[in-house]
């Protein structure tokens, strides 16, 4: 997979930030992908107007989902009024956020009919689906701005993994302590645990989409987030040590 990173933001503010060589590197894997969409495309198209799922394949193996679906939201949204183009995809772009960037989008937009287009987009939202990641939907609103982490199951942002990471274990972390559990703390650090193999380290709150809606907790997150409050509650049991019975 190609792993140049996906800079998302503007030139202009890449060049404000001085980060113009990421943006450069960036904005050309995006043009190579968009080439490499429509090829995919006219490879894998039948003569009935179908698209075989090898399309998206060969695209998400050599781009990740990342790039990919960057490409795609920037192409939907210059796309207008396509008729061919289905409402759930247009909502779906809609959600989507993409820098205001100029003519340099228009590098990066795919050139192919816009049922082909409809149907190369659905494909690699229906790929992206079947990760079953959790996302701002399966989380508490506005829990971010509003509410305390400690105690709570946080769920990881899936940009701040790399896509070989990508999974729902990765992404649950019960946290413990810290700074940044606190939605009005100046420090940011919070010493969590995964649910999925017990690693613990420390993230920063603004890696977090939020705290997980309880219906959502899976029974194998269920299991491991019982354990540590058990420890925890051990831990806090008063010493026993030392005490002589007469």
């Amino acid at each position: 997979m190609n792993k140049t990173y996906l800079y998302p933001y503007s030139q202009a503010d890449a060049r404000r930030l001085g980060e113009s060589s990421l943006w450069q590197a960036s904005f050309q894997a995006n043009v190579s992908c968009a080439r490499d969409i429509e090829g995919a495309i006219r490879t894998y198209s039948g003569t009935d107007g179908s698209l075989r799922p090898e399309a998206s394949r060969s695209i998400l193996d050599r781009w990740g989902f990342r790039r990919t679906l960057f490409v795609l939201a920037s192409t939907l949204r210059d796309a207008g009024d396509d008729r061919y183009l289905s409402e759930e995809n247009r909502q779906w772009q809609k959600s989507a956020f993409i820098p205001d960037d100029g003519v340099h989008n228009r590098y990066f937009t795919v050139d192919t009919a816009g049922a082909s287009l409809d149907a190369f987009v659905s494909q690699v939202r229906e790929a992206y689906d079947r990760l079953e990641l959790f996302g701002p939907d399966q989380c508490e609103p506005n829990s971010f701005s509003t509410l305390d982490y400690e105690g709570k199951v946080l769920v990881l942002s899936p940009d701040t993994l790399k896509e070989s990471c990508w999974s729902p274990q990765n992404q649950l972390w019960y946290a413990h302590d810290g700074f940044g559990c606190s939605p009005t703390a100046i420090g940011r650090s919070i010493r969590c645990t995964c649910l999925g193999d017990g690693e613990m380290t420390r993230w920063n709150r603004t890696d977090f989409t939020g705290v997980l809606k309880e219906e959502f907790l899976p029974d194998w997150a269920k299991e491991k987030l019982m354990e540590l409050k058990g420890q925890e509650q051990n831990s806090d049991a008063p010493a026993m040590g030392g005490m002589t019975m007469e």
